[in-house]
């Protein structure tokens, strides 16, 4: 007999409730968050689990921790919704649309091969991220000053020059900020090696390197986000994902022409891209476009970019093209498990 699972979880306790096949009320229970707690109650309910719980802070360990307890297990974002609230009724919100299949955001969770991986790609994302910041931060203080700066004033060789040119709490506040970044820069050059040294476990990482502009930490940063090319079955699906998805808003589709018959209108009116993505990889496939226009100038990706911007194409809207196929090329070549093959590109570009 199946059994519909909710779990409502928080940082103390875990309210789970659970439905039978016709939506009745078995069993409403509160426990701590407790691994051996949790999978003790989970493992004395009889028949066959199907678990539903939301995305948060823990649901990778309880993912991990449950999974091999329960016939299904589901980890969702839900949709905001009005009205009363409270752990119960979210539990039993979540053990409802799991046994009624209307759960619409699923949240994939990478397996435990990946994991290496993606502590190393969090890492490093996280420290690169505290890097720009604290480098805007101390160039935000000489801007406010009124002076211009390069470069050279977040080296720390070169960066005695321009403190002089700041006076008093100014110049102590750059200092400051110049400690941490240069606290930060061993951290982030560790975080690369550790990067490097969990892809050297994945095969799959080498080989997305070879597509222009991705390089090892690029293709890191690709497989540890998706896990599996298998999630998607069409590239304009992986674009979406990424964040790459063009959006288009349009109304009163249909006008009639002079026989009567309804037509659709040909101009549709763009909106941007889609905002329900993964924003690292938007990063990553804008990155990868970014060194294909930069670095390589032979590249037929590069040639294509510059025959855009001369058929009048607004250098945002080239770039965005080569991001996407630059993750279409990407995608293709983890689900054949092939190298990327530049004359593919160079046999396009020329028809």
């Amino acid at each position: 007999m199946d059994r519909y699972i909710g779990l409502d979880v928080h940082a103390q306790s875990c309210t789970l409730a659970v439905l039978g096949p016709s939506g009745r009320r078995l069993k409403t229970q509160v426990v701590e968050t407790n691994g051996r707690v949790l999978v003790d109650a989970i493992r004395a309910i009889a028949g066959q689990r199907h678990l539903c719980l939301e995305e948060g802070t823990q649901s990778a360990w309880l993912h991990e921790l449950l999974a091999p307890h329960v016939d299904e297990l589901v980890v969702t974002v839900p949709a905001e919704r009005k009205g009363a609230k409270d752990d119960l009724r979210d539990a039993m919100l979540l053990a409802d649309k799991l046994r009624t299949g209307t759960i619409e955001r699923r949240v994939y969770k990478a397996p435990k091969p990946l994991l290496g991986l993606l502590n190393a790609v969090r890492a490093y994302n996280m420290v690169t991220r505290d890097l720009v910041r604290a480098k805007n931060r101390l160039k935000a203080v000489f801007r406010g000053r009124g002076i211009a700066t390069d470069r050279t004033v977040y080296e720390r060789e070169r960066r005695g020059p321009w403190l002089k040119k700041l006076q008093g709490a100014h110049r102590r506040l750059a200092e400051w900020l110049s400690r941490e970044i240069d606290a930060l820069l061993p951290l982030r050059d560790d975080a690369e090696m550790w990067v490097e040294e969990e892809a050297k476990a994945h095969p799959i990482v080498k080989t997305l390197s070879t597509a222009p502009g991705m390089g090892t930490k690029r293709s890191a940063q690709t497989v540890a986000i998706v896990g599996t090319p298998d999630r998607f079955r069409t590239r304009r699906q992986f674009w979406s994902y990424c964040g790459l998805g063009i959006v288009t808003r349009s109304s009163s589709d249909w006008v009639h022409e002079r026989n009567g018959d309804w037509v659709r209108k040909d101009v549709y009116q763009t909106r941007g891209l889609n905002r329900n993505r993964r924003p690292q990889l938007k990063v990553v496939f804008k990155g990868a476009a970014t060194t294909v226009i930069q670095q390589l100038g032979d590249h037929p990706l590069n040639q294509d970019y510059q025959r855009m911007l001369r058929a009048g194409i607004k250098p945002n809207l080239a770039k965005l093209t080569l991001a996407r196929r630059i993750a279409a090329a990407v995608l293709s070549m983890w689900k054949h498990k092939e190298a990327y093959d530049p004359t593919r590109i160079a046999n396009r570009s020329s028809r």
